[in-house]
C-alpha cells in the first residue's frame, strides 16, 4: 500500500513576521487617523447641528470608533 503525503512548511520566517507586524502597525495607525478625523469633525459641530443629523454629543466617541475599527 502506498501513501502520498504533501507536507508544506507554513511556519513564517522571522522576516515574514516582522513584515506582518509592520503592516499591522501601519493599519492600526490608519485606523487611528480615521478615528481622530471623525471624532474631531463631529466634535466641532454644535448641538443643533448634531441634532439635525440625529445625534447627540454622547454618541460621538461610539460613532468614531465604529467608523474607524468596524
Amino acid at each position: 500500500m502506498a501513501f502520498a503525503t504533501n507536507i508544506r512548511a507554513t511556519e513564517a520566517g522571522i522576516l515574514d513576521r516582522i513584515i506582518a507586524a509592520y503592516k499591522g502597525l501601519v493599519e492600526r495607525n490608519e485606523q487611528y487617523k480615521v478615528y481622530c478625523a471623525t471624532y474631531n469633525e463631529l466634535n466641532a459641530l454644535s448641538g443643533r447641528e448634531l441634532a439635525d443629523i440625529g445625534m447627540n454629543r454622547s454618541m460621538i466617541n461610539d460613532i468614531a470608533i465604529e467608523a474607524a475599527y468596524k
